[in-house]
């Protein structure tokens, strides 16, 4: 269930602690660099110019990919840790109160006021509950789903034995075959891009049109009331 607050108390809340922020911000600009290269590893310039043995441009593309891939990794994981040690704000990326009818009436009420349907429904310092939904069951899944296709692709290059292989080499019998996972690779790409959209469009609405300060919060950690 969200945490409803008294638009009328005037108070802020330390929401965004400094490990998730710092999370928030590097994993924006891994998405960002995971995306544009891996449109060109799916689809390379058709040619460059000199001659080949002069030219490493796709290499430099896919360690940029790769290299962005461990540090999305790696955030990932430290988000789940500081998740058991951060605030109770800090645990609402990992599960949602499927159980709760009140959270299901708060998500009916926030859908509605997003399709412009609706009334600002009662703001709360944590992720309303749209928000959370979507973080948890598109967000996360998606990226671990990236994170699982993405180190089976990179460990059939390095080769049976390597580390990478022996982790994920599961992956590709279990979806058919190589071409398979590159394809739903590429899908789970596309789904990202339309979460990060919507997660910008959502920020920026609420920004503007609610009460509480969302872009302001992520930067600062405190989410306060607009007067």
């Amino acid at each position: 269930m969200s945490e409803h607050c008294d638009p009328a108390s005037g108070r802020a809340e330390y929401v965004y602690e400094a490990p998730v922020r710092l999370w928030h911000w590097i994993n924006a600009a891994c998405i960002l660099v995971l995306a544009v290269t891996g449109y060109f590893i799916g689809s390379p310039l058709p040619t460059q110019p000199g001659e080949a043995s002069a030219n490493f441009l796709m290499g430099y593309i896919r360690f940029a990919h790769f290299a962005a891939a461990y540090l999305f990794a790696v955030g990932i994981i430290g988000r789940a840790y500081w998740a058991l040690v951060g605030n109770h704000h800090a645990r609402e990326l990992f599960w949602v109160p499927l159980t709760s009818k009140a959270y299901w009436r708060d998500f009916a009420d926030w859908l509605r006021y997003y399709l412009f349907i609706g009334p600002v429904p009662a703001p709360t310092f944590g992720h309303n509950p749209l928000s959370r939904f979507a973080m948890v069951f598109v967000f996360l899944l998606t990226s671990l789903f990236m994170l699982v296709t993405g180190f089976a692709l990179y460990g059939e290059g390095a080769q049976m034995g390597s580390w990478q292989e022996r982790a994920f080499g599961w992956v590709l019998p279990l979806l058919g075959q190589s071409n398979n996972v590159h394809v739903l690779h590429h899908l789970g790409m596309w789904l990202l891009i339309l979460f990060v959209m919507l997660h910008i469009y959502a920020a920026v609405r609420e920004e503007i049109c609610g009460r509480l300060s969302l872009i302001g919060g992520i930067i600062s950690g405190y989410k306060t009331f607009k007067k």
